[in-house]
């Protein structure tokens, strides 16, 4: 009996390795309750592996929302300016807080779809 991964699930590092160790510990001569013991174990460990995987990506999902939160505060000043600004720089700098809050936003959601 093969184990797929759940569905919507992805199939971490250490559930492939787990797949492989099926295969290799799950000789056709073991008797019926070691096999089921064999199998019970490999399975509560792929559980707890895909947990604490899915525990990694959310913590990162929510590092990238902290970052955004610090980055949007420095945008706060971008209500002080007008269009006369002298230092046109300063609109270079905000503008690069926009593109790192995009990638911020893009390497959570990849987290979050990693879940």
């Amino acid at each position: 009996m093969r184990h797929a991964p759940e569905r919507g699930v992805s199939a971490a590092p250490a559930s492939e390795l787990i797949g492989r160790l099926r295969r290799v510990l799950r000789p056709e001569e073991l008797d019926c309750a070691c096999r089921e013991t064999l199998d019970g174990a490999l399975e509560r460990f792929d559980r707890l592996e895909r947990r604490r995987e899915s525990r990694r990506q959310l913590a990162a999902a929510r590092d990238h929302k902290e970052r955004i939160a610090a980055l949007l505060s420095f945008l706060s000043d971008l209500d002080s300016l007008t269009e006369a600004e002298s230092d046109r720089s300063v609109f270079e700098e905000l503008a690069l807080l926009f593109v790192e809050i995009a990638r911020s936003a893009e390497a959570g959601a990849a987290a979050l779809r990693e879940l």
